[in-house]
């Protein structure tokens, strides 16, 4: 029996993986939650990849540990807070957040011992609201209004962290503690992860942290080279201030993807605007179309911001041609939003049925 079980080590020894064993060693142990953040996988799509003659990859961003890529921020805006000496031990963390970045607040919160108390528009999925209670944290959904109005959650938000000691507004979009996330991080790992060859590099943005980090650090590493195009959903003004210039529209209408999109150039965004070579402007239709391709295709559970990323890339690949790499970001995926975007009754209402090709609706599950 020991010679047999012996013999088994031995095969199994020689089966393992030398690239996974060499991850592994290089990746070693963590201390808590905080060091499970980031160094995610970065992954080749390979139907869009061969449809386009590029490699278009996505970054597993829905790895982190609290499910996004809004971990990042969490982290770095509360390491901020923490280095200026603004939040003492048993401190109370508040922010405004349409969701993910509150998840990833309210994990970091509990591994450092902090409060955490989020405000969010009261349009977002029950889901999520639910996730951020089980987490711990206190949640005020209110009335979602523009951002010029007093009521907006994020200027609630500052109000409450104003009035309670001991507290901090880590206010993401305005934060460039947000950014430096992705300069410091998310940049060099997808860049380190294609040793050096990316031609393009798109996403879409609401605190504007990832593309504007991502864009600083692939422009300075690549001289230039690297083209980074914005990926922006309707109801979104920032695909017409990029391609009219810098003219600035009113926001009008809407889009079924969450925490994307914007009214106005955010603090994060602005210093990199130029830097960003043009943008994309993709239809809800092709995202929503793009989720069930992913999940068809690929095996990707990804939600609808993820999905109109991809659409982006795959626009963008198709731009420059055959030959070339380009990366975005998944930055979540379906489990929060389940509830929509494979429900016949929800698709209905959005008139966005029949925008799933017919061999990809034996997906939609739910009534």
């Amino acid at each position: 029996m020991f010679r047999f079980g012996l013999r088994r080590f031995a095969t199994a020894a020689e089966a393992a993986s030398p690239y996974g064993i060499k991850v592994s060693k290089a990746q070693g142990s963590v201390n808590g939650f905080v060091g499970a953040i980031g160094n995610t996988p970065l992954i080749r799509l390979s139907r869009l990849s061969e449809e386009t003659g590029c490699d278009i990859y996505g970054k597993a961003e829905f790895m982190n540990p609290g499910g996004s890529i809004k971990d990042r921020a969490a982290l770095y805006v509360v390491k901020d807070a923490e280095e200026k000496g603004l939040i003492k031990p048993g401190g109370t963390i508040v922010e405004g957040t349409a969701g993910n970045t509150g998840i990833g607040l309210a994990h970091v919160c509990r591994s450092k011992g902090y409060k955490c108390v989020i405000y969010m528009p009261n349009t977002q999925s029950q889901g999520k609201i639910d996730l951020l209670r089980l987490l711990g944290a206190e949640v005020f959904p209110v009335p979602a209004v523009a951002f010029e109005n007093p009521e907006n959650y994020n200027h609630q938000a500052k109000r409450h962290a104003e009035k309670t000691e001991n507290s901090v507004w880590t206010n993401q979009f305005d934060n460039v503690a947000n950014r430096r996330a992705h300069i410091e991080t998310t940049g060099p790992e997808i860049w380190a992860q294609l040793g050096g060859k990316l031609d393009g590099f798109t996403c879409a943005t609401g605190t504007g942290g990832t593309l504007a980090g991502v864009t600083r650090y692939l422009k300075e590493v690549s001289d230039g080279r690297t083209e980074c195009w914005l990926a922006d959903p309707p109801g979104s003004v920032l695909f017409s201030y990029i391609t009219s210039g810098g003219k600035l529209n009113e926001r009008t209408g809407g889009s079924i993807t969450e925490g994307i999109g914007q009214g106005r150039v955010t603090d994060n965004l602005k210093p990199e605007i130029k830097l960003i070579n043009n943008a994309l402007h993709i239809s809800d239709e092709k995202s929503i179309a793009m989720v069930y391709r992913l999940l068809d295709e690929e095996g990707l559970y990804m939600g609808a911001s993820s999905a109109l990323n991809v659409v982006a890339a795959y626009e963008l690949a198709q731009k420059l041609g055959p030959g070339k790499s380009v990366a975005t970001i998944l930055c979540d995926g379906a489990y929060r939003y389940a509830d929509r975007l494979f429900s016949k009754k929800w698709l209905d209402s959005k008139g966005l049925y029949e925008a799933i090709p017919e061999h990809l609706r034996k997906y939609i599950v739910l009534e």
